[in-house]
């Protein structure tokens, strides 16, 4: 299937660009991005790539390059974190809006301010509502087979739209873990060559790209992305499942870990899945059925399947590592609740901040967090329940 490696979480997005070969890479570096661009240019000086790297002055000009070349008919990659990110914001709508599979490795850091480097999804989950595919990593394992799935699933005709490969900064992106990797060539064949219908450099068709659209049309234009989002649900599937073919690991939207028969649940992304799966050993070790479901899928949002792996639990604790300021909790908790809501799941559910701005989650932190809905079970939810942060240096906030 594979050959074993040690690489880092950045390491191994840049060896599946690399075994992608795409065509053009405009880039901005960004901490803890920075090695992405680093690493491909090495590639493409040493000749083991023949991308044509663009050197540009800012985020927001990758983003505008990366449009331009996709647009062409190149496929098109890049990479950022954080503020780099957040200097984007006008075209990644750009981008979705003119249905371009642009595939974007992020970094995840905490958004300004205070200035912070580390991690938090602050940066992927502002850009939510973008029309971006999400897709997260939990290890680095994880951040390298998603990059080799990601223009299967954009450049798939029932849904062109360009997608984020996520993994948390430091974290994953700079820690070095055991790794399998696939070899060049049944990578190749997977991915396939780009052989877009539309683009502007074909002399046989007259197109525009990014066209001003009035009110007559232009809400047929959103309703149209919106089903290609739709769509991609299942084709992150069929992609999941063929790629399981040449490297023998499974995805899906989500991961279930221990969770059939949970009572207790965490909902959580990224690399914080670790130290709870550790944690869910010992409890079941101790009789008390713990359970996780980790979310891969962000977008397009799968609500009606996590509400089905939820429905058996008697409480479930959602675990955000973004601040939405809402006064209720963080964007997965809010869209999760809601679909919980319309699936008729009745378990006793709080939201729980943690993880900001790179702070530690331990093992003791989530110990707590599974106390705490057994408490919860006995005694019911109080209103201080509903919307808590988790780590917080006044311990009795936790």
């Amino acid at each position: 299937m594979g050959y074993k490696e040690r690489m880092s979480g950045n390491e191994a997005v840049a060896f599946a660009m690399k075994q992608v070969n795409p065509d053009v890479m405009p880039a901005f570096p960004i901490t803890p991005s920075t090695e992405l661009p680093q690493f491909v240019s090495n590639y493409i000086a040493n000749g083991q790539m023949d991308t044509e790297f663009i050197p540009v002055e800012s985020e927001h000009s990758s983003m505008s390059a990366a449009i331009g070349a996709e647009a062409a008919g190149a496929r098109t990659m890049t990479a950022t974190s954080s503020c780099g990110l957040a200097f984007m914001w006008e075209v990644l709508y750009v981008a979705a809006s003119n249905r371009l599979p642009i595939a974007m490795a992020v970094v995840n850091r905490a958004l300004s301010g205070p200035i912070n480097i580390n991690a938090e999804h602050s940066d992927s989950m502002g850009a939510r509502d973008s029309g971006w595919i999400q897709i997260y990593a939990e290890t680095n394992q994880e951040a390298y087979d998603n990059f080799l799935q990601a223009y299967r699933i954009a450049e798939h005709p029932d849904v062109m739209l360009p997608i984020m490969i996520c993994q948390d900064g430091f974290i994953t992106s700079h820690a070095v873990q055991n790794i399998e990797l696939i070899e060049d060539e049944p990578v190749k064949a997977f991915v396939g060559e780009y052989k877009p219908e539309h683009y502007l450099l074909n002399p046989d068709e007259r197109m525009s790209i990014g066209p001003y659209a009035n009110s007559p049309y232009c809400m047929e234009a959103k309703r149209a992305q919106a089903q290609g989002m739709i769509n991609a649900k299942q084709v992150i599937l069929d992609v999941a499942e063929e790629f399981s073919k040449i490297s023998g690991r499974k995805y899906g939207l989500y991961e279930g870990y221990r969770l059939e028969d949970a009572d207790y649940a965490l909902v959580a992304i990224g690399s914080a899945c670790g130290v709870i799966k550790d944690v869910i050993d010992e409890l079941r070790d101790k009789g008390i059925k713990a359970g996780l479901l980790k979310v891969r899928v962000f977008r397009p949002f799968p609500g009606d399947e996590f509400a089905q792996a939820l429905k058996n639990c008697k409480c479930v604790a959602i675990m955000d590592r973004a601040e939405s300021y809402s006064s209720q909790g963080g964007p997965l908790g809010s869209e999760l609740m809601a679909a919980m809501y319309r699936n008729g799941v009745t378990a006793k559910t709080i939201d729980m901040i943690y993880g900001l701005n790179g702070r530690d989650v331990t093992f003791d932190m989530i110990q707590g967090v599974y106390e705490d809905l057994m408490r919860i079970e006995k005694e019911g939810l109080k209103p201080s329940d509903h919307y808590r942060y988790l780590g917080l240096r006044d311990a009795q906030k936790r």
